[in-house]
């Protein structure tokens, strides 16, 4: 007889939120929805509280929080800001909690629900990428499961099923390189967001598309593995793949290599992790035939080509406060590169300068974490002025 599992989705409007309702909607007699945070979109939120009649819903503003409470106060809890998307977080009957919002923002609802002893499916690699040893070391001594949601990081976890980590060599992410993989360093120079918007494989947010085409994306995926798999970076590798079949490889002492493939299919990762250890029937899943495709590309990663993420390994080999200047540099630049205040290249630019400007606390607290985030932040808006 299956157990119904209970839900909080954090970020359920967004790319992530939405195929996670998919999933949800799909198999009523495995899920449901007990809790979500929406941001502002309050036309969504509506959609979202008539099919699944969640208890509580945690908005991003006032503004948004007294139109919802005023349409559903009795029928559903509305709360907003930090500390609702906390109360959504450690709602009592959530079993998983599906961390889907963009941003650093995701961090201390994640810590939050660790202590509450939820299951946590990670989609928001802001909470590794800024506080991993903070978050991992939370998970180790509340016994809580990680469990990834990233393709890659799905695939990773997938191929180590049932091994041995002491046999594992290395791990190797794949990257479909982008929007702009054909395209030289010259050629970049005078790209627009629109351009940069289409991603030849995968349907996601604007600030993750952006990510992907600076590779900026990949770079904060290495410094998760690191933390999902406790590996060092010599031991992380990433490898350009054209047709995102091959979503990660892992490669064995033994020269074995195991891969996860499928078709682009974020659902994949979403389920699975919401149904681990077992597996459901996809609803409406494209089935991959390798015979139709019939040849798959790969090609090293060019360094040069590609700076964020050079600067991804060297923050994280560096540690400490390094990956937070990282991740809170690149979400101010990609922003201002969307709202059309600076070129493409322009956020390698302001990544490097928040990166070389930054002396680094060894083994910050989630305080000292949060401050170098403000600071940082700050510092590239200072230099768009």
């Amino acid at each position: 007889m299956n157990t119904l599992k209970s839900i909080s989705l954090l970020g359920a409007s967004g790319s992530i939120g939405t195929q996670t309702l998919h999933v949800i909607r799909s198999h009523p007699d495995e899920f449901r929805l007990v809790a979500m945070s929406i941001g502002r979109n309050i036309k969504v939120a509506r959609a979202i509280i008539e099919e699944f009649r969640p208890e509580l819903v945690a908005v991003a503003d006032a503004t948004a929080y007294a139109i919802l409470r005023s349409e559903y106060n009795g029928k559903v809890k509305i709360v907003y800001g930090e500390e609702g998307l906390i109360e959504a977080a450690t709602h009592p009957k959530a079993t998983i909690v599906v961390n889907a919002v963009v941003g650093s923002v995701g961090l201390v609802p994640t810590l939050k629900a660790i202590e509450a002893r939820k299951t946590i499916a990670l989609a928001n690699k802001e909470t590794l990428v800024t506080a991993g040893h903070i978050v991992t070391e939370a998970a180790k001594n509340y016994n809580v499961a990680l469990l990834p949601v990233d393709s890659e990081h799905s695939a990773i976890f997938q191929c180590l099923q049932g091994e041995q980590r002491k046999n594992v060599e290395k791990i190797i992410l794949t990257a479909s390189g982008g929007s702009f993989r054909d395209r030289t360093r010259e050629q970049l120079r005078n790209v627009t967001v629109e351009e940069a918007l289409r991603h030849p494989n995968w349907s996601m947010g604007a600030k993750i598309t952006i990510d992907s085409a600076t590779m900026m994306n990949k770079g904060l995926e290495v410094i998760e593995a690191h933390w999902l798999f406790h590996l060092p970076y010599e031991q992380i590798d990433v490898l350009l793949h054209r047709e995102s079949i091959i979503h990660s490889l892992v490669q064995f002492h033994d020269s074995s290599i195991i891969a996860q493939l499928g078709t682009p299919d974020m659902r994949v990762p979403i389920q699975y992790a919401l149904t681990y250890p077992d597996r459901l029937k996809l609803v409406h899943a494209k089935k991959l035939n390798l015979a139709e495709i019939g040849a798959l590309h790969f090609q090293s990663v060019d360094f040069d080509r590609y700076r964020c993420l050079q600067f991804a390994y060297e923050a994280g080999k560096t540690g400490g406060s390094l990956p937070t200047v990282l991740n809170a540099a690149n979400e101010e630049a990609v922003a201002a590169f969307l709202s059309g205040r600076i070129a493409f290249l322009t956020i390698e630019d302001l990544i490097e300068r928040a990166l070389e400007r930054h002396n680094v606390i060894k083994q910050p607290t989630l305080e000292e974490i949060r401050e170098v985030d403000r600071e940082t932040r700050r510092y590239i808006q200072s230099l768009l002025i």
